[in-house]
């Protein structure tokens, strides 16, 4: 079931103009920034878009000028975990695994998952309660299960990527918050 989600999904958000995923993207970023959670941040985890995922551009932006600590997954493929990596700029990146931009090898900069207030959640499909389907291999779930201080994760949405509900694994992980170009949605948490 998830893997057919995913494919229809894809489809879906696939089909979106640039104009389309631009104008979206900026709406997103507006209503994330509104958030007192966004703004009392310091050490936000921020997800390096591609293809047509919602754009991280205008967040990204928007840190540097607040002089906020901008850290970002570089993917270990063998483990399937992610490594994190604050970075200064832009020109400390380049394409990498999967055709991600990551940070140039000489521009690593380690930092501790247990400093990030924020972590920025990337996905293909996301319900109302906070869950979500990625690309199926796990790299996030496993990364925000295993993190055991204060955080706040939040799945940023195409509007046309959200469902109702979505069948869920005891190893997926709730997402605190949803923001599409829409609305915000606050989840309550199963686990709490």
């Amino acid at each position: 079931m998830k893997k057919e989600m995913r494919k229809n999904f894809l489809k879906k958000r696939n089909a979106l103009t640039t104009d389309d995923v631009n104008m979206k993207s900026k709406q997103i970023f507006y209503n994330l920034s509104s958030l007192p959670e966004y703004k009392n941040a310091n050490n936000v985890m921020v997800y390096l878009d591609f293809r047509k995922e919602v754009k991280t551009k205008y967040i990204i932006e928007d840190l540097f000028l607040n002089k906020k600590n901008v850290i970002v997954p570089i993917s270990k493929v063998k483990t399937k975990e992610l490594l994190l990596s604050k970075i200064n700029s832009f020109d400390d990146l380049t394409i990498s695994t999967y055709g991600i931009l990551e940070p140039k090898s000489e521009k690593i900069d380690i930092v501790s998952p247990e400093i990030i207030d924020i972590i920025l959640v990337p996905g293909v499909v996301f319900d109302k309660k906070g869950y979500r389907i990625g690309y199926g291999a796990g790299y996030y779930d496993k990364f925000l299960s295993n993190l055991s201080h204060n955080f706040t994760a939040i799945g940023l949405s195409y509007e046309l990527q959200l469902v109702d509900k979505i069948p869920k694994d005891k190893h997926d992980y709730q997402l605190d918050f949803i923001i599409t170009e829409e609305k915000i949605i606050k989840t309550k948490k199963d686990r709490e």
